[in-house]
């Protein structure tokens, strides 16, 4: 099988909508996962094996194309200082992510989202959802306030102790 037949049938499996396929013709065997939909900027793998000559198999990993386009980086202007942003969020609180995992606004896409900018919030309230590892952990506030910023879009991959909202505690 060609690289080019192998890359036009990762397009193929990626519009489809399909989550995994997995496909064996003669010494070939290829198996094509995706993400469920609404993941964003997640890559799909695809893996190759063919025998070679001394009998072993030939392992090669290629990338497949993004389900979703990453949105396309804005270009910093070099005249617009970045020192007044910093200094408008100084007196706010950051609430940061506890776990890497996928962040949810809301408990599913038909509810509506646990906060929104300019509600108040107050210890213990529930702000959004990480799944991680198939578990959905809901993450309490840690301060009160009002929330000023959404800093994550939904349904995004996050990082441990990178910010999610803007409070402000006054």
């Amino acid at each position: 099988m060609k690289i080019e037949e192998i890359q036009s049938l990762i397009k193929f499996v990626a519009k489809s909508g399909v989550s995994e396929v997995e496909l064996e013709m003669n010494d070939v065997k290829i198996l094509i996962k995706t993400p469920p939909k609404g993941v964003r900027n997640v890559e799909s793998t695809t893996l190759v094996q063919a025998p070679v000559m001394g009998g072993l198999p030939n392992v090669q990993q290629l990338q497949a194309i993004p389900a979703a386009p990453a949105p396309a980086a804005a270009s910093p202007k070099a005249d617009v200082p970045a020192a007044p942003a910093e200094e408008e969020n100084s007196n706010y609180i950051e609430v940061k992510s506890p776990m890497i995992g996928t962040f949810y606004r809301s408990s599913s896409p038909d509810k509506p989202a646990f906060i929104n900018v300019g509600d108040d919030i107050k210890v213990g309230d529930v702000v959004c959802i990480i799944e991680a590892m198939k578990l959905f952990n809901e993450i309490e506030s840690e301060v009160t306030g009002k929330v000023v910023k959404i800093l994550v879009d939904d349904t995004s991959p996050v990082e441990y102790d990178q910010p999610l909202f803007l409070v402000d505690p006054s």
